[in-house]
């Protein structure tokens, strides 16, 4: 199929392109500044040195596998000025939260690795670690529906580690060349800087639909995944596949996990838009009250490890960042805990200028010839140079190792150390040869000899075609509810698309992962689902190629369904650190709002009372019981649970209360555990969901639909417990929705 390279004046013009902006009247300024604007329309692309690019899918590498080659400018050129297209904020990643803390693992990996931080039990690694958003500014909401980044530096004794990944295991793209253009799809529209903290409406969109290996991410991306309950309840992942090296010299490839002791938990859509208004830090704060509390966050570093000689065996490739590597084939060890334990005490000194950087291994830790980590590995130094004033980035105390640093770098922006002698070379006799390089058994770093045998060549390996079938998986691994979810995101993030062709043309590469999922998001917005999805389907391949050539390639996964996948089956057994609203008002019986209470915050719970009006409220015999905010300045949506507790004139007070009354049809909207003194009974029936209470209180009920009403404390509180540590109760979303 022959390929038209660039259209001529007599061409129709392309409807799903925008047309010609209005003209505005000329003035000084704008004829001062029209030597300057530049018009891309069919015009060929080139480097910023007028050479045209014939392939600007590709980076050049040694083989089709092989790693990248430093001589490939047109890589380098785009990179470069992409990492200083923003001053000084992260182009990516802008707004984080970070804390400390201290890493050990559980037994010696020496069979694996020579890493020393994972080969003693009995030694503390300490930890900073960052969480992010991608898309936003600084100043954006924490609820986006975002990819979260997962950064962990590790201070070893052979200098830092950093393991930068996110909380989703794959990537949009499969070679680093394309990450400039993702993040400009993604990023607000040029044109009017709309919108901020949410992925890009129609260039976005544009992006994706003609690039489907981003199927399988696009899927993460519009899964409850991206909105979780908190940093402290997301899983997180190295994305890459790197090597283990152990001191015999032999490899195997690895995986890195994070697994959340708390489980893995998500807030619903419509709750993540209104906590983006009532507490757009919410995922900060949520941080840093655990960490002061003392409810420190812990997660497991889980390995999935893969021989060197099982590196064909599967259907997918693991160079390609598209990819995971399902659990059922190669299982997550478990090797050592990560635990938070100390907030910052400066934002800016420590989270702001924490540098992380994919390039930051120790020995035993090592590359693979993954394109995109092969440019990340460029591409981080390169921007920390312009973000943090210059070379001298690795002396902020954040970033400096604890070990002591001895090399020949000298001088520029911001150096710390002071270098005495005259030798700053090597060799050198001046200085007796010092500092000297390390044998690998004193811990010098050694590259894995892997062998390279390739032609230079800027192309793909036809092993990293396969862009459906774990998009496939992933979507047939999710419970009803999550897709459900997924169709309701789909069907949101489209709506806002104007341009049709661009929804149109999603619909098509949704019906390649989903038929049924294709056609409820059609039906959502009045589309079809396409009996041709459009040739050719995958718009990322060089000038001279032929498009057929680069077509995804029809593949299955060896498994219908992986249970890791779904979050319904994250472990569900604890409460710890759960927000629980109680609604109360003058007149509250304390007895048994203290017997609940103390239940409650005996699992780890944190118990707030909420009241008409703030500062405390008086029990049914006068007790001053504390309040910790009004109605007012409250909301259902920043709370796990809620409990009405009995005392005559508190009920008929919050009864009578019409922001009370909002507050649980929220939560019961949301899906969340709610529970009443059976004298609190009249509050619920006052709701919307009244007529949707069970007739019974089974413990089996109360699983089921998350409410629970009881006379006695004890009982209720045993009840409520069981129900708040499922969550949510997704189930009762569809069908008993109310108005809220």
């Amino acid at each position: 199929m022959a390929r038209k390279t660039k259209p001529s004046a007599q061409d129709t013009p392309n409807p799903a392109q925008p047309t010609e902006k209005k003209v505005h009247p000329a003035n000084e300024k704008t004829d001062e500044m029209a030597p300057n604007r530049e018009v891309s329309r069919g015009e060929f692309m080139a480097t910023n040195h007028g050479v045209r690019i014939n392939n600007d899918q590709d980076s050049l590498k040694a083989g089709e596998r092989g790693s990248s080659l430093l001589e490939d400018f047109i890589l380098r050129e785009k990179i470069t000025h992409f990492d200083h297209e923003r001053i000084p904020e992260r182009v990516v990643h802008a707004r984080g939260s970070g804390a400390h803390g201290v890493f050990k693992v559980y037994k010696s990996l020496s069979h694996l690795t020579k890493a020393d931080f994972l080969q003693h039990p009995e030694l503390e690694t300490p930890v900073f670690v960052r969480f992010s958003t991608v898309a936003g500014s600084r100043g954006s909401t924490d609820l986006a529906r975002d990819v979260r980044g997962f950064a962990v530096k590790f201070y070893t004794r052979q200098g830092n580690f950093d393991l930068v990944g996110n909380n989703m295991p794959v990537f949009f793209i499969q070679d680093a060349l394309k990450f400039p253009d993702l993040i400009h799809a993604v990023k607000p529209e040029p044109d009017n800087e709309i919108p901020q903290a949410a992925s890009a409406h129609d260039t976005f969109w544009d992006f994706i639909s003609l690039m489907p290996e981003s199927a399988h991410m696009i899927m993460w991306l519009m899964s409850d995944r991206a909105i979780p309950r908190s940093y402290r309840m997301m899983e997180g992942f190295g994305v890459h596949t790197f090597r283990f090296v152990n001191e015999q010299g032999e490899s195997n490839f690895v995986k890195f996990h994070w697994k959340p002791l708390l489980g893995v938990h998500s807030v619903a859509w419509d709750e993540a838009q209104k906590i983006s208004g009532k507490d757009p830090d919410f995922h900060r704060r949520d941080l840093w009250d655990a960490i002061e509390s003392g409810s420190f966050p812990e997660w497991e570093l889980g390995i999935q490890v893969v021989p060197e000689a099982d590196e064909h065996r599967f259907e997918f490739d693991l160079l390609d960042p598209t990819k995971i590597i399902p659990e059922e084939l190669v299982p997550v060890e478990r090797v050592g805990k990560l635990t938070l334990n100390r907030n910052p005490d400066n934002f800016f000194a420590e989270t702001e200028q924490a540098a992380f950087h994919v390039g930051h291994v120790v020995p035993g830790i090592d590359f693979t010839n993954d394109p995109l980590l092969q440019g990340r590995l460029f591409s981080y130094t390169d921007t920390q140079l312009i973000r943090l004033g210059g070379p001298n980035f690795q002396e902020i105390p954040i970033n400096r190792p604890i070990v002591q640093v001895h090399n020949n770098q000298r001088d520029g922006y911001m150096r710390q150390t002071i270098n005495s002698g005259k030798s700053s070379y090597n060799p050198n006799s001046l200085g007796d040869g010092y500092p000297a390089q390390a044998p690998a058994a004193e811990g010098g770093f050694t590259s894995y000899p892997e062998r390279i045998d390739g032609r230079k060549i800027r192309a793909r390996s036809k092993s990293f075609f396969d862009h459906f079938s774990q998009a496939r998986l992933f979507y047939h691994s999710q419970s009803e509810p999550e897709k459900n979810h997924m169709i309701d995101a789909f069907s949101f993030e489209l709506g806002k698309v104007k341009t049709v062709e661009v929804r149109q043309r999603m619909i098509g590469v949704l019906a390649h992962v989903d038929r049924a999922l294709a056609a409820a998001v059609a039906y959502a917005l009045r589309l079809s689902v396409p009996a041709n999805t459009g040739e050719p389907l995958n718009h990322s391949f060089p000038a001279d190629a032929d498009p057929s050539d680069y077509q995804p390639i029809p593949a299955e996964s060896p498994l219908a369904r992986s249970e890791a996948l779904s979050m319904a089956n994250t472990p569900k057994d604890t409460i710890a650190t759960r927000k629980i609203a109680v609604l109360a008002a003058d007149g509250v019986d304390e007895a048994s709002l203290g017997t609940v209470q103390a239940e409650l915050e005996a699992e780890g719970a944190v118990v707030e009372i909420i009241a008409p009006r703030q500062g405390f409220l008086l029990s049914a015999n006068d007790v001053e019981i504390g309040v910790h905010h009004s109605l007012l300045t409250a909301a259902s949506v920043l709370y796990d649970a809620v409990y009405v507790p009995g005392g005559t004139n508190s009920v008929g007070t919050i009864e009578g209360e019409p922001t009370a009354i909002h507050f649980l049809n929220e939560a019961f909207k949301h899906c969340k555990a709610i529970a009443a003194d059976a004298g609190a009974r009249q509050v619920l029936d006052a709701t919307y969901f009244a007529n949707k209470l069970p007739d019974d209180n089974t413990p089996e009920t109360v699983m089921r639909e998350g409410i629970v009403i009881e006379a006695d404390p004890a009982t209720l509180a045993m009840h409520f417990k069981a129900a708040i540590a499922q969550h949510r109760f997704w189930e009762r979303e569809k069908p008993r929705q109310v108005p809220a």
